[in-house]
């Protein structure tokens, strides 16, 4: 499995290098912003196959990690991992926002960073098409035809699309399968376990912490803080606005 770090510190990224290629990657390591954007760009015709997973570190000497994530988003659909130090939520909600597959605050532990690597190597198909938000997952329920009606809230599973009172949303693959699971059911609580099984395809209990920075990056791309709601100890239910007026 090839594996693009990108890291300026090559202190760090030696050592995470050794790490990961006894792990069985092939690692590719990028010291700043430009040299992730041209190992990207070349990547996928070469004979070696495209990178499964790019871990990108947002302290870069060249430019801003988000900004890079933002760059290498538009030219592949490749899940990427933000390793960072920054651990405020908005930070999370911002990386995830800007299509970050995952996200991982320093210091953090190998066997950690490890399974996510393989969790969203896992979760990733091979792309369709050039668009982020609508390859490398399979729809949470694929043979549904019709959009689903959610008061102002219109989800087209077949294509993958969202839009709010008719206006087009962007969503990551993740976003889109957590908002149609819930879909599926309105007013019915899913337990954290039960979502992070089906969406993220694992058990693994380091995944709560991505569940919640989705929900939180749900509701704000959606702008409806209400339609997820957090059932306190148990999980989250999706509830449908009442029609206006």
């Amino acid at each position: 499995m090839r594996l693009l770090l990108v890291e300026d510190d090559d202190h760090v990224a030696a050592a995470l290098s050794a790490v990961l290629k006894k792990h069985g990657f092939e690692v590719v390591h990028a010291r700043n912003g430009e040299e992730a954007l041209q190992a990207v760009l070349p990547a996928a015709e070469s004979g070696r196959g495209p990178f499964a997973v790019i871990l990108l570190d947002l302290g870069l000497p060249d430019q801003d990690g988000y900004q890079v994530c933002g760059r290498l988003r538009r030219l592949t659909a490749t899940p990427v991992i933000m390793v960072t130090a920054r651990s405020d939520v908005r930070s999370r909600i911002h990386g995830l926002n800007l299509g970050a597959d995952d996200y991982v605050v320093k210091p953090y532990d190998t066997g950690e960073l490890l399974a996510r690597i393989h969790a969203v190597a896992r979760r990733s198909a091979a792309p369709d098409s050039d668009d982020p938000a609508t390859t490398g997952s399979t729809p949470v329920v694929p043979d549904a035809a019709a959009p689903l009606r959610l008061g102002p809230v219109a989800l087209e599973l077949s294509t993958r699309r969202v839009s709010v009172d008719g206006a087009a949303v962007p969503l990551t693959r993740k976003e889109f399968d957590l908002l149609a699971l819930l879909a599926q059911r309105p007013g019915v609580v899913f337990r954290r376990e039960q979502i992070i099984s089906e969406v993220w395809r694992t058990s693994w209990e380091g995944t709560g912490r991505t569940l919640e920075v989705h929900v939180a990056s749900l509701r704000s791309k959606l702008g409806l803080p209400a339609l997820i709601e957090t059932v306190r100890g148990v999980g989250y239910r999706l509830v449908v606005p009442a029609p206006a007026g």
